[in-house]
């Protein structure tokens, strides 16, 4: 498993492999042969992640509610794990 960078770390320092290995930490699966969209699932909540181009999305599902938004790469892995897990 690749040793990822200390969490303060904008995500665009973080390789691809060192970005996979911190959603799988995170306890989401990646969908498909692709490496882009990962599945994240909590009791109350469940989460799709893309990893595109220009940032990451997180659409979240449940709680009565759906939301969706984008993190620049050049936010901090602390502070985009912080807000995935927050949920919706």
């Amino acid at each position: 498993m690749p040793t990822l960078p200390p969490e303060r770390t904008p995500l665009y320092h973080h390789p691809l492999p060192a970005l996979e290995a911190w959603l799988r930490q995170l306890g989401a699966r990646q969908e498909g042969p692709q490496a882009v969209h990962w599945d994240l699932h909590r009791p109350e909540w469940s989460a799709r992640i893309t990893l595109e181009s220009e940032d990451l999305a997180v659409r979240w599902h449940g709680e009565g509610r759906d939301s969706q938004r984008r993190f620049p790469y050049g936010l901090t892995r602390a502070d985009v794990e912080a807000a995935i897990l927050a949920g919706p």
